[in-house]
């Protein structure tokens, strides 16, 4: 299929439908304006799920962001600030990186695990002091397999597969087929292979829970295991798990089902929604999967694109990936998740007052400024939960953000 339709606008932002007023964005009224108007971004949703489910306070959760910095898929102190930083930005819920549910499942030597009760454990106690330093923020866990991707080295290293002789490993993936040309082809895995990584799926999704997680994402996105027997560029098999759109899903599906069936907060799965590479996975295909996701009980939809071919074409642009979001959230009516690129205060909010999308994540703006969202706030007159030792730090444009409240001193 052709993927002209799909391309962004020639500004490539998206429009919004809130009024522009010049006189009210001045500093002098803006506060005045805040009082008065509630952008959509700040108010509250409700992800249901068999618990109950889970209210966000804003529209604004951080997206997983690979730290590259365990040894042997341990949380460690860097993790405790990084993720106490993140806590302290007032969004409504933050993601944890893409956390390998085997040892081979890891992207990196640096990524962080979950695959035993130690990798739990040290999770959790750095988790629990990060949560300590900063208001309640709900946590959701990405839980991954790279596959063909594993055994690579950290960004800053160049990326690269790894040699098995330089801290390498060997890959699974649906076929023996390499990422990119030369490199060393993953085994293809084993029907048993592939029932026990749906049990390690599960059995991750039990350590979450009792080290408290809040909601838990599977990653079938940017070319990682579950994307890659959703494409038909990475899986070529030929009995179930593979061929055609049904035998694709099959393996996705399942691991969604599993973790459904031990975890009972939020499930939701990241996916892309397009490879960029024609004869790959497609838009049309991915509404249906998320239609299927949906009925295996999945309760939140997260829209990517991209990550399993070197051959992708990707016409970046703010907001290029929105469109596809709002397929998915038009077609099923699930909390679904927006990202990719956007970075100012005014195209969040439209994200979200247009109908695009019911939340946007937001990555590397927040690695960069993790009080990116205070900004936001201030700009836009929104509210939301800081520690009071910050208090005395707002500038005067965002007195407001974190609602009505007073210091003194003698």
């Amino acid at each position: 299929m052709s993927l002209a339709g799909y391309l962004p606008s020639a500004s490539g932002m998206v429009q919004s439908s809130l009024p522009f007023n010049p006189r009210a964005q001045s500093p002098r009224n803006q506060f005045a304006l805040k009082k008065i108007v509630m952008s959509p971004l700040f108010t509250a949703l409700h992800i249901p799920s068999p618990n109950g489910g889970l209210t966000l306070e804003n529209r604004v959760v951080v997206a997983p962001m690979c730290q590259y910095a365990c040894t042997d898929g341990l949380a460690n102190d860097w993790h405790l600030t990084h993720w106490a930083g993140l806590l302290n930005g007032g969004t409504a819920m933050v993601f944890l990186e893409a956390t390998a549910v085997t040892a081979d499942g890891r992207i990196s030597p640096g990524c962080l695990g979950i695959w035993d009760d130690t990798r739990a454990q040290a999770l959790g106690a750095n988790l629990a002091r990060a949560r300590a330093q900063a208001p309640h923020t709900p946590i959701c866990i990405q839980l991954a397999h790279a596959g063909r991707k594993g055994s690579s080295a950290a960004p800053w290293q160049g990326g690269e597969l790894l040699d098995l002789d330089n801290g390498g490993w060997e890959t699974r993936a649906p076929s023996a087929l390499p990422h990119s040309d030369g490199e060393r082809p993953p085994k293809a895995l084993s029907l048993d292979e592939i029932a026990a990584l749906v049990k390690a799926f599960a059995d991750a999704a039990k350590r979450a829970k009792a080290i408290g997680i809040d909601a838990i994402e599977l990653h079938a996105a940017h070319g990682y295991l579950l994307h890659q027997f959703l494409s038909p560029l990475s899986n070529q098999r030929t009995d179930a798990y593979g061929g055609d759109f049904e035998g694709r899903i099959r393996f996705p599906l399942e691991a969604i089902a599993a973790v459904r069936a031990v975890f009972d907060g939020p499930v939701g799965f990241r996916i892309s929604a397009t490879d960029w590479v024609e004869g790959g996975w497609t838009p049309e295909e991915t509404v249906d999967f998320c239609k299927r996701a949906q009925a295996a009980g999945a309760d939140f939809a997260h829209i990517s694109t991209a990550g399993v071919s070197p051959l992708q074409k990707i016409p970046a642009a703010p907001g290029f990936q929105l469109p596809f979001a709002q397929m998915v959230k038009a077609a099923t009516g699930m909390p679904t998740i927006g990202v990719g690129l956007i970075t100012e205060a005014k195209m969040a909010e439209s994200a979200v007052a247009d109908g695009l999308v019911d939340v946007v994540a937001v990555a590397r703006a927040v690695l960069y400024n993790p009080r990116w969202l205070w900004e936001v706030a201030a700009q836009l007159g929104g509210t939301l939960r800081g520690s009071p030792q910050f208090i005395r730090s707002l500038p005067s444009h965002a007195r407001h953000i974190f609602g009505d409240v007073r210091i003194g001193m003698r």
